[in-house]
C-alpha cells in the first residue's frame, strides 16, 4: 500500500530531485518529476516535495513544466507562503517568447486558487488580454472569470469588461465564445453580458465559426434578446435556418430553443420548426451514445405533446433493441403509446406484446402499462392481448395486467365486462401488494358481476392475520362492504369477522380507524352507507373518447434544451389520437390571426353567405347569425381540464332534464342549445384537421372518437368576451358536443334556457327514409345520398354564465368552420 511507506518514498524522491547528476541529465529529471506524479496519484502525501518541485520548474522543457505545474496546484493550498515563490517563476514565463509557454504560465497563475496573490496575477492577465497569440487570448480571458469567482465580493476594473466586451470581435471564435463565458460570470449580478443588436448579429453572422459547444453558448445568451421590428425577426430565423438541421444534437437543440422563444407570438412559425427537427432528432434516436439517446426520446415527448403526429410515420424507429438498457425501452415504449393510429395499431401491439415476456420485470411491466394506455383507444384488441398475459400464470406479469386493468376500467367503463370475466382465479397468481390491491378495488366496484367475488374475498379475510401491507388490509375494508351492499348474503358473515379484527385485534392505528368509521355508518342504516360507499360513476359515453388537445408550445418550451425533461418520471400516458401517422397542419391564410383572441365579426358574415350557398332555408338559423353583435372574441384561456369539463357537463346535463323542471327554473345563470346543422360530413375528416381548424378561431376540442365510426363525438370549450353597447365585456363559458349518428331522417332544433323566459322551441321537421331501404346507419346514409338529403351534424351547447348574443355567435362560427371543413374534404 502506498500509504503505509509514504515517509520513505517521499524521502527517496526528494534525494533523487536534489541530486545534481540528475538534474543536469533533462531526461532522468523529468522522470523524476513523473514519480512524483505517479505517487501523489496513488495516495502518497508528498506534499513536503513543493519546494523541491518549485526548483524543478525553472526549466526550457515544456513536458516537464506541464507536471510541476499540476504539483504546485495541487498542494498551493496547502503552502500558501511557498506559493509565493512560483509567481516569480510563472511572471517570467509570461513574456517567454513561446505562445504556448506563455498561455500555460497564465493557467496555472489563475489555478492556484490564492486570494493573496491575485494582486501579482492581475497584470499578466490583462497583458495577456492584448497578446498577439490566440491560444494565449483565450486563456487570459477566462482568467478573469476565475479571478472573479475567486474574489466575488471585489469589482471587476470597469476597463477590463470594456476590453473583454471588445474581444467579442475577436478574429478568433474560441477568444469570442470565452468573452461570453467571462462576461456571463462576471456580471452575474446585472443580468449577465448585456445583448443589443450589433452584438446579436454579429455573433450570429460568426456562429458557423464556432465549434459545437461554441455554438450553444452563443445560443444560450442570444435568449435574452427580442427583436424590435418583425423583418428584422424574420432576419434572424433566417440565420438560424441551417442550425435548426444541425448534424449535431446540441446545436439543434439550442437552436429550437431560441427559435421558440422568439416565435412565442407566432405560433405557426414555431409548429413549422417543430416539423424541421424531426429528422435531427430520429438521428438522436440512433445514437450510439445511451445517453444521446435517452435526451432525445425525453425532448420528443416534449414535442409530442403540441404535435401528436409527429413522429407517427416513423414509429419502427421506437421499438426496443434487445441490449438496450431498460431505462431507454421504458422510454421509447412511452413514445409508441403517443404514435398508436389506425394503420399502425396492430404491429405497435405485436411488438409490445413481446416485450411483457421481458427478462426484466421492470420492462415487462412498462409493457403491459403501455398497452393499457393504447386500450383506452382500442380496448377490444388491447383486452385480448392482456386476458391473454393472465394464463401466463407468471407473479410479476399478473401483477401489471390487473393493475393496468384497473387502471383501463376506469376511463373506459365499457370494458368492465371483458375484465370481470378475467379476474376469475387470477388471485391465486398474485403475491405482491400492489397487484392485490388493483384486484380489491375491481372486486369493490363491479363485485356484483363477478361470481366468485365473496369467495376470492373470504381467502383473503381468512388471512388478513399474516397480511403485511397495511394498504391492502384497507382495501380489503373497503371492498367488503361495497359488496356487501350488493350481496348482502353472502358477504354478511365475513364483514363481522373482519370488522371484529380490524377494531379489536389490528394493531396499525388507520386499518383500526376505518373499521370503527365503517362500524358506526352501518349503524346510521343502509341508505346512509350507500350514499358514502356508493358515488355517481362518470358517464359511460364520456369515457369510449380518445384524443387528448394539443398543448400550446409556450407551455414547455421553457424547459426545451434543459434538464427538466430527463428529471420527470415516467408520465401517465394520456389516450393518443388515432389520426393519420402524418401530422397534418392547417395553414391559415396570410391575414389570420393567430393571437390569443380573436374577432370573430368576419366570421359572423362568412356564415350567412355559406349558408346562402349552400341553400339553406332555416330562417331562424339565418337569424341567429345576422343577430350577433360585431364585438365578439373568443378565448382559449383559462384552460379547462378534462375532469372540470366532465364535472360541468354532467352537472349542466342534469339541470337541463325533464324532470328536474324545478331545479331548472332555479337555475338563471345558464343556457342550453341544441342545433343540427345540415350539410358538413365533419365525421370522415382527420382529428388533426379538426383541431388545427377549431383552433384557428380559438375553440379547443377535449376528446373525440376516430374518423368513420358510428356515433361519432367531439367534445370542444371556449370562452367568449361579449360586449353590450357601451358596457364592460361579459365573459361566458361555453362547452359543447358535436353528434353524429349517420341519420338524415330527422331535423329538430331546440334552445333551452334556465330563465325566467322558459323553454323556446323553433323549428321541427322530419324527413322518412324510403320504405323498404336499408335500416343499418350505412344504408341510412346511402339512402339519403339517392334522395339528396344531407347528413346532418347535432350540436350541443350549455353556457354559463347565460347570453343569448354571445351563444347564437359562437353557433355562427362552429357552422362555419364546419361547413368550410366539409367543402375542403369535398
Amino acid at each position: 500500500m502506498p500509504y503505509l511507506g509514504s515517509e520513505d518514498t517521499e524521502r527517496e524522491l526528494r534525494r533523487a530531485l536534489c541530486n545534481p547528476h540528475i538534474q543536469s541529465d533533462p531526461l532522468r529529471y523529468r522522470n523524476t518529476v513523473l514519480k512524483v506524479l505517479r505517487a501523489m496519484s496513488q495516495g502518497v502525501d508528498v506534499s513536503g516535495l513543493f519546494s523541491e518541485m518549485v526548483k524543478a520548474c525553472a526549466t526550457v522543457d515544456i513536458v516537464q513544466k506541464k507536471l510541476v505545474y499540476v504539483f504546485l496546484c495541487s498542494y498551493a493550498a496547502l503552502n500558501p507562503e511557498l506559493s509565493l515563490l512560483v509567481i516569480n517563476t510563472l511572471r517570467k514565463d509570461c513574456q517567454d517568447p513561446n505562445p504556448m509557454v506563455r498561455s500555460l504560465a497564465l493557467r496555472n497563475m489563475t489555478n492556484l486558487r490564492l486570494s493573496s496573490l491575485v494582486e501579482y496575477v492581475e497584470q499578466p492577465l490583462t497583458a495577456g488580454l492584448r497578446d498577439r497569440a490566440a491560444c494565449v487570448r483565450r486563456v487570459a480571458v477566462l482568467g478573469w472569470a476565475k479571478i472573479h469567482n475567486l474574489q466575488p465580493n471585489s469589482e471587476t476594473d470597469a476597463a477590463v469588461v470594456n476590453e473583454l466586451y471588445t474581444l467579442l470581435r475577436d478574429p478568433d471564435p474560441v477568444v469570442m465564445v470565452n468573452c461570453l463565458r467571462a462576461l456571463e460570470e462576471i456580471l452575474k449580478e446585472e443580468g449577465g453580458v448585456a445583448i443589443n443588436k450589433p452584438i446579436t448579429h454579429h455573433l450570429l453572422n460568426r456562429l458557423k465559426e464556432c465549434d459545437v459547444w461554441g455554438q450553444c453558448e452563443v445560443l444560450r445568451v442570444l435568449q435574452r434578446y427580442r427583436p424590435q421590428t418583425e423583418d428584422e425577426l424574420f432576419d434572424i430565423l433566417s440565420l438560424l435556418d441551417a442550425s435548426l438541421v444541425s448534424p449535431h444534437p446540441p446545436v439543434m437543440a439550442a437552436t429550437l430553443s431560441l427559435f421558440l422563444g422568439l416565435c412565442s407570438a407566432l405560433p405557426a412559425v414555431g409548429l413549422a420548426a417543430l416539423e424541421r427537427v424531426r429528422a435531427p432528432l430520429l438521428t438522436a434516436c440512433g445514437s450510439p451514445s445511451r445517453e444521446m439517446r435517452l435526451t432525445a426520446l425525453c425532448h420528443i415527448q416534449l414535442l409530442l405533446r403540441s404535435l401528436p403526429g409527429l413522429m407517427g410515420a416513423h414509429y419502427k424507429r421506437f421499438f426496443c433493441g434487445y441490449a438496450e438498457p431498460a431505462y431507454i425501452k421504458q422510454r421509447k415504449m412511452q413514445v409508441l403509446v403517443e404514435l398508436v393510429n389506425d394503420d399502425n395499431v396492430a404491429m405497435i401491439l405485436d411488438e409490445l406484446r413481446g416485450y411483457c415476456t421481458d427478462v426484466n420485470t421492470d420492462t415487462a411491466q412498462a409493457a403491459i402499462s403501455a398497452i393499457g394506455g393504447i386500450g383506452r383507444s382500442y380496448s377490444d384488441r388491447c383486452l385480448e392481448i392482456l386476458t391473454g398475459l393472465l394464463g401466463l400464470k407468471q407473479e410479476h406479469i399478473t401483477s401489471a395486467v390487473v393493475q393496468t386493468m384497473r387502471d383501463l376500467v376506469w376511463v373506459c367503463p365499457q370494458c368492465s365486462d371483458t375484465v370481470c370475466e378475467a379476474l376469475e382465479g387470477c388471485e391465486d397468481t398474485l403475491q405482491d401488494s400492489q397487484g392485490r390491491q388493483a384486484l380489491l378495488w375491481l372486486l369493490a366496484v363491479y363485485g356484483e358481476r363477478v361470481s366468485s367475488a365473496p369467495y376470492t374475498l373470504e381467502v383473503f379475510i381468512d388471512g388478513v392475520r399474516s397480511e403485511t401491507s397495511v394498504g391492502v388490509k384497507m382495501e380489503l375494508l373497503t371492498t367488503t362492504m361495497r359488496l356487501f351492499l350488493c350481496r348482502p348474503a353472502e358477504t354478511q358473515d365475513m364483514l363481522g369477522r373482519l370488522l371484529h379484527y380490524c377494531i379489536e385485534e389490528e394493531t396499525d392505528m388507520c386499518v383500526r380507524d376505518q373499521g370503527h368509521l365503517y362500524y358506526r355508518l352501518l349503524h346510521r342504516g343502509i341508505e346512509e352507507t350507500q350514499k358514502v360507499l356508493q358515488g355517481r360513476r362518470s358517464d359511460p359515453s364520456l369515457g369510449v373518447l380518445i384524443g387528448r388537445p394539443a398543448e400550446p408550445v409556450s407551455q414547455w418550451a421553457c424547459s426545451f434544451n434543459t434538464l427538466d425533461p430527463l428529471k420527470q418520471g415516467p408520465v401517465e400516458t394520456e389516450p393518443p389520437s388515432r389520426g393519420s401517422p402524418e401530422h397534418v397542419t392547417f395553414d391559415p391564410k396570410p391575414n389570420t390571426d393567430l393571437s390569443e383572441t380573436l374577432d370573430c365579426s368576419q366570421i359572423v358574415k362568412l356564415h350567412s353567405a355559406s349558408d346562402r350557398a349552400s341553400g339553406c332555408s332555416d330562417s331562424s338559423a339565418e337569424g341567429l347569425a345576422s343577430s350577433v353583435a360585431p364585438p365578439l372574441s373568443l378565448s382559449l384561456t383559462p384552460v379547462l381540464s378534462p375532469e372540470e369539463f366532465e364535472r360541468l357537463w354532467l352537472q349542466r346535463q342534469d339541470l337541463h332534464t325533464e324532470q328536474d323542471a324545478e331545479k331548472r327554473e332555479e337555475e338563471e345563470d345558464c343556457a342550453c342549445l341544441v342545433e343540427h346543422i345540415r350539410g358538413p360530413a365533419i365525421a370522415h375528416c382527420s382529428p388533426q384537421s379538426l383541431q388545427a381548424a377549431m383552433q384557428l378561431v380559438n375553440i379547443q376540442t377535449l376528446a373525440f372518437t376516430p374518423p368513420h365510426t358510428l356515433p361519432w363525438r367531439v367534445y370542444l370549450f371556449t370562452h367568449t368576451q361579449h360586449t353590450h353597447s357601451g358596457n364592460a365585456p361579459h365573459s361566458t363559458l361555453i362547452v359543447g358536443e358535436l353528434l353524429y349518428t349517420g341519420e338524415a331522417n330527422r331535423r329538430v332544433r331546440l334552445v333551452k334556457t334556465g330563465s325566467d323566459d322558459g323553454v323556446l322551441v323553433e323549428g321541427s321537421e322530419e324527413e322518412h327514409v324510403r320504405e323498404g331501404g336499408d335500416p343499418t346507419p350505412a344504408g341510412l346514409r346511402e339512402s339519403a345520398r339517392e334522395n339528396g338529403e344531407e347528413e346532418e351534424v347535432k350540436v350541443t351547447l350549455k353556457q354559463q354564465p347565460r347570453d343569448d348574443s354571445a351563444l347564437k355567435g359562437f353557433l355562427s362560427i362552429l357552422t362555419t368552420v364546419l361547413h368550410t371543413l366539409s367543402s375542403e374534404r369535398a
